[in-house]
């Protein structure tokens, strides 16, 4: 019976002035979700707790770890000139191991490096720019880092 009430009330509430039925204050929130949840079939009027998702005490979330990568100092990716790898080679891994490195680039930083002895491969975060250094060092092509700030 209370709930067929109070659904009357918002039914007068929403068709009229807003201002009538209450004599200017404002229907909540709150009873709105109250009338629904007090509904038929809803369980005796309960509403349900939310869901909040705890983070463990000393993990960062995985938009912490992008925030801080972007606003870590950058570094410079070298590749250094070796005289044991194929000039193919050297290509096919620059573009398997950095993302969205085209074929175009890939041969270009391969051909600096041939002449000059030292390329730059890319300017990232510095965890970004270990894991290149890494991975290019795991494919036997002679890489380092360094901050992109210092040096020439």
């Amino acid at each position: 019976m209370l709930v067929r009430i109070l659904i009357c009330m918002v039914i007068l509430y929403t068709a009229g002035d807003k201002h009538s039925l209450f004599k200017g204050s404002y229907i909540n929130r709150s009873v709105l979700m109250a009338i629904s949840a007090a509904a038929p079939g809803k369980g005796g009027g309960l509403l349900e707790r939310p869901t909040i998702e705890k983070t463990t005490p000393g993990r960062e979330s995985e938009f912490d770890l992008r925030k801080s990568r972007k606003t870590s100092p950058p570094y410079r990716v070298l590749l250094h000139n070796d005289n044991f790898n194929k000039r193919e080679y050297v290509v096919q891994v620059l573009m398997k191991v950095i993302p969205g490195m085209t074929v175009d680039i890939a041969v270009n930083v391969m051909q600096e490096a041939h002449i000059n002895g030292l390329a730059v491969v890319i300017i990232c975060a510095q965890a970004d720019a270990e894991d290149h250094c890494t991975h290019l060092r795991g494919n036997g092509l002679l890489s380092s880092i360094e901050p992109a700030s210092g040096g020439c």
